[in-house]
């Protein structure tokens, strides 16, 4: 069976960041059911990958965003597997960061 996404590299890691983040500020069963919201997230845009929408003022790259909490989900909707690039916190600093990225 082919996988309906792929997280790029740095992706897996904002995860990792991300649930190590809530896990420390908060606790376990917090950050497992944020992770698992995102990752339902991934399987919904796998099958509508137009359910996020550009940012032209965070990048020029053919990328979409899609807002889970206060996190943003940066994926590539053209491509087979839909590759997520970026899973990143709304408050920090997106653009630069994701100038960097992609």
């Amino acid at each position: 069976m082919k996988p309906r996404y792929i997280l790029a590299p740095q992706a897996a890691r904002d995860l990792v960041e991300i649930w190590s983040y809530i896990r420390k500020e908060g606790n376990r069963e917090t950050a497992d059911r944020v992770e698992a919201v995102i990752r339902s997230k991934f399987l919904y845009l796998s099958s509508f990958p137009n359910g996020g929408h550009s940012r032209h003022d965070l990048t020029s790259a053919d990328v979409r965003f899609f807002s889970v909490y206060s996190y943003l989900i940066v994926y590539r909707r053209e491509t087979k597997p839909l590759q997520i690039v970026a899973i990143l916190h709304a408050h920090r600093d997106v653009a630069k960061i994701l100038a960097k990225r992609l």
